[in-house]
Parts: structure tokens; C-alpha cells; sequence
């Protein structure tokens, strides 16, 4: 029997210097995201008790999230923005000033964090890769997928792209799960129920969300 061949095809370190070291950058963002989702909500005039609502999520915990003692997941800022009426790349990096984005490794946005319900885990850590553009209805970001236990299941409006490019990932999707090695993508609305992690200790992914 012929012997298969199993070397990935795409060579994998051309993506080394891609990725970078995302856990160099600093953590302030997270607390930024809380912040702009306070000032977005006091600017619609929502109460954290008209969000909760909205949202499903407790007072206690938008309360948290507003503080900056939770980092929220993407899939909640997600949905936050839509409750908020508001485009998510607002939410995770800011507005923008300009028609068109060209981001060189060393000038990427700086890393932010998030973590399981619990916040005692982080879950992973991301950066936003074209945050200067006004108006955008997608958020380009380098994702560094953390191994955990956690499995909280995502369920928000959008569609999602990921693309892993170190590591391996495991993606929960309508209860089957697959393993995704360096090369492999998948393309989902967000309005099925998704879970994504690393399943080896690290997984670096390309992921693409669009409101």
C-alpha cells in the first residue's frame, strides 16, 4: 500500500513571520472595548437593563464587561453590536477615519484578550488587522487560540471565516466537531451554533467576521 503523504500543502513557516509574536502586544484594549460599549449605549440611551434584555447577558455581567473585569468573547461583542445597532469593528477597534487600509506587520493594533464565562482562562487573544477603515462591515483579525475546557456555545447574527495557520483548532459547528490543521478554513453563518478552540496548546488563525 502506498504510504500517504501527510506534509500540509502550504508551507507552514512562511506563516511564522506572518503571525508574529501576538503575545507581545499590551492588554489596555481590553478595557477599551468595555469602555466603548459603555459610550455606545449611553449615546443610544439604553439602560444595562434594556441591553440585558436585549441580549440575553445579566446586568451583572454587562456590568462587568462595561468595567473591563470581564474580557468579553468575540461572539458577545458580536452580538452587543447588533443590539446597539452598531458596526462590531466599532466595538473591538475603534471607528476609523479612512477609505482603505494598509497594515504592516509592526503596525498592527495591539493585542486585546478574552476569556471564559468564569474569566479565570483566557481564551484567546486577538489583533485587528485593518481598523483605520470607516464604515466596515467585516473585522479582519490574527486570532491566538488558547487550549481550554470551556465550551460556550456561540449563537449571534453574521458570517465567519477562519483560516488556521499554526496549530491545530477544533471547530464545534451544529454538534459535530472537526479538527482543522494548517491550510484548512471554514465558512459558517454565525447563527449556528459554534464553539472554536485550539486543540493542540496554541492554534494561530486568519478569521474573518462579517455583520
Amino acid at each position: 500500500m502506498e504510504k500517504q503523504d501527510k506534509t500540509p500543502h502550504i508551507n507552514v513557516d512562511y506563516f511564522e513571520d506572518l503571525t508574529g509574536n501576538i503575545d507581545n502586544g499590551e492588554t489596555g484594549d481590553v478595557d477599551e472595548v468595555g469602555t466603548r460599549i459603555r459610550q455606545l449605549r449611553q449615546e443610544r440611551g439604553i439602560s444595562l437593563e434594556d441591553l440585558s434584555s436585549l441580549t440575553g447577558f445579566e446586568v451583572s455581567r454587562l456590568e462587568d464587561i462595561e468595567s473591563g473585569r470581564e474580557k468579553p468573547q468575540l461572539g458577545m461583542v458580536m452580538k452587543l453590536s447588533k443590539a446597539l445597532d452598531a458596526a462590531v469593528g466599532r466595538l473591538v477597534s475603534g471607528m476609523g477615519t479612512k477609505l482603505y487600509s494598509i497594515t504592516k506587520k509592526n503596525e498592527r493594533r495591539q493585542i486585546a484578550r478574552s476569556a471564559s464565562k468564569t474569566g479565570k482562562q483566557n481564551v484567546y487573544s486577538y489583533m485587528s488587522l485593518a481598523p483605520e477603515v470607516q464604515g466596515r462591515h467585516m473585522e479582519a483579525l490574527i486570532v491566538q487560540l488558547e487550549k481550554t475546557e470551556d465550551s460556550e456555545i456561540s449563537v449571534h447574527n453574521g458570517e465567519e471565516f477562519i483560516f488556521v495557520l499554526e496549530g491545530v483548532a477544533s471547530l464545534t459547528i451544529a454538534k459535530e466537531s472537526h479538527d482543522l490543521e494548517p491550510g484548512d478554513s471554514a465558512y459558517y453563518l454565525s447563527t449556528t451554533p459554534h464553539h472554536l478552540t485550539a486543540k493542540t496548546e496554541k492554534a494561530t488563525i486568519l478569521a474573518v467576521l462579517y455583520e
